[in-house]
C-alpha cells in the first residue's frame, strides 16, 4: 500500500476519535443548553414566591374556548356519579323516615311552637351553590383557568350532594321528632296514645314525616358544605397563610362561616331542630366540605394552595416537552457542528492527499529521465 493511503487511513483514525468525544460529550452541553432555554425553569432561580407569580401569569392559556372540551371529558364519570347522588337525594326525601317510639312523658321537651322558616329551604341553593359559582366565574375572569373553574363546580357540587345524602340517610335511620312535633302530630292540642303509650298523631300526614326528621339539620348541613367549601377556596385564592399578618383575610374567609353558622343558629329559634342536630350537621357538612376541596385543591397553607393539582400537573408535562424538545435541538446542534467539522477535515485530508500524490509523481519522472540518461 502507498505510504499516502496510510497517512489518510491513520488521519481517517484520529478524526472518527475526535467526532465520537464530540458525541460523548453531547449529552453535558445540551443539558445545560436545556437548562439555560428552558423558560419555566428560569423562575425556579429565584424566590418561590417569584416561581408562583410565572406560574400564575401563564394560567391566561387554559381558557374554556381551549381547553373546556377536554377537561369535561376527562371528568365525565365524575358527573355521572353527581347525576346518580341527586337522584339518591330525592328517593331519600321521598320515603318514610323512622316513626321512633314517642311517650307521653316524653312529650315536655317535644311542646314548642310550631313556627315557619327564618330561612326557607329555596334560598338554601341560592346561597350555598349559586353564590359561590358567581364567585368561581369571577375569579375565572380574572385568570382564565378553566380547570380552576370546573373543579371548584365539581368539587362544590359533590360537597353538596354528598353532604345532602349522607344527612337525608341519617334522618331516615334516626327519625328524631322535632322540638315542635307535639302540635305536628296533635294540631288541636288534645294528645291520643296507644295502649303501649305510643302517639296515635292525627296531624296533617307530610307535616308528621317531617317531624320525624330532627337529626342531623339538613339547613345546617347544606350550609357549611357550601359555603365551608367556598370558605376554602377563598383561602386559597387570596393565600390567607402566607405569614405576612393580614387579618383582613381572615375576616374574608370567616365570613362565609359566619353565615352558615347563624342559618343553624336560626333552626334552634324556630324550633325546628335540638341544638345537638345544629351541631352534628355543621360538622357533618364542613368535613365532607374538607375532603372534597382537597380531592381537586391542595391545602391553602401550602405555595400552591392558589391553583388546583390539575393545572400544575399540566404545567409540569408542558415543562416537559420543552425540556425534550431543548435537549433534541441541542444534539442537533452538535451533530451538526460536528459535521461541518468533519468536511473540513476531509477537504484538509484530500488536499493533503493532492499534494502527496503530485510530489510522488513528479520525484518518479525525475528517476526515469536520470535512468535514460
Amino acid at each position: 500500500m502507498p505510504l499516502w493511503d496510510l497517512g489518510s487511513l491513520s488521519r481517517l483514525k484520529n478524526f472518527s476519535g475526535l467526532f465520537q468525544d464530540v458525541s460523548s460529550k453531547k449529552p453535558e452541553i445540551s443539558a445545560v443548553n436545556s437548562d439555560s432555554f428552558t423558560p419555566i425553569d428560569l423562575p425556579l432561580i429565584g424566590h418561590r414566591e417569584d416561581e408562583n407569580k410565572m406560574q400564575e401569569v401563564q394560567l391566561g392559556s387554559h381558557t374554556v374556548r381551549s381547553h373546556g372540551m377536554t377537561v369535561a371529558r376527562t371528568h365525565m364519570h365524575d358527573w355521572v356519579i353527581l347525576m346518580l347522588l341527586g337522584l339518591i337525594v330525592v328517593i331519600l326525601n321521598v320515603i318514610h323516615p323512622f316513626y321512633r317510639f314517642v311517650g307521653k312523658d316524653m312529650m315536655t321537651d317535644l311542646k314548642y311552637p310550631l313556627k315557619i322558616n327564618t330561612v326557607p329551604v329555596w334560598a338554601i341553593p341560592m346561597y350555598a351553590v349559586a353564590l359561590p359559582i358567581a364567585i368561581f366565574f369571577i375569579v375565572y375572569f380574572r385568570r382564565r383557568d378553566v380547570y380552576d373553574l370546573h373543579h371548584a363546580i365539581l368539587g362544590l357540587l359533590f360537597s353538596v350532594l354528598i353532604t345532602g345524602v349522607i344527612t337525608d340517610a341519617i334522618k331516615d335511620a334516626v327519625g328524631r321528632p322535632r322540638p315542635d312535633f307535639f302540635w305536628r302530630c296533635f294540631p288541636d292540642g288534645k294528645d291520643v296514645y296507644d295502649q303501649l303509650g305510643n302517639v296515635v298523631c292525627h296531624g296533617k300526614k307530610s307535616v308528621i314525616k317531617e317531624g320525624h326528621k330532627s337529626f342531623p339539620s339538613g339547613h345546617t348541613s347544606w350550609s357549611f358544605s357550601g359555603l365551608g367549601f367556598l370558605s376554602l377556596y377563598l383561602s386559597g385564592k387570596i393565600k390567607v397563610f402566607d405569614r405576612k399578618g393580614h387579618v383582613a383575610k381572615l375576616c374574608i374567609v370567616f365570613l362565609p362561616l359566619l353565615f352558615a353558622s347563624l342559618v343553624g343558629v336560626s333552626r334552634v329559634d324556630d324550633y325546628w331542630h335540638h341544638w345537638q342536630d345544629v351541631f352534628a350537621g355543621g360538622l357533618l357538612g364542613f368535613i365532607v366540605a374538607t375532603f372534597c376541596y382537597l380531592q381537586f385543591f391542595p391545602p391553602p397553607y401550602h405555595a400552591q394552595g392558589w391553583g388546583p393539582y390539575a393545572y400544575f400537573q399540566v404545567l409540569e408535562e408542558s415543562r416537559s416537552v420543552t425540556q425534550a424538545a431543548t435537549i433534541v435541538n441541542g444534539s442537533n446542534v452538535q451533530v451538526t457542528e460536528a459535521w461541518v467539522e468533519n468536511q473540513e477535515d476531509e477537504t484538509s485530508i484530500h488536499g493533503c492527499m493532492g499534494l502527496s500524490l503530485a510530489h510522488n509523481s513528479g520525484s518518479a519522472l525525475e528517476e526515469l529521465e536520470s535512468g535514460r540518461r
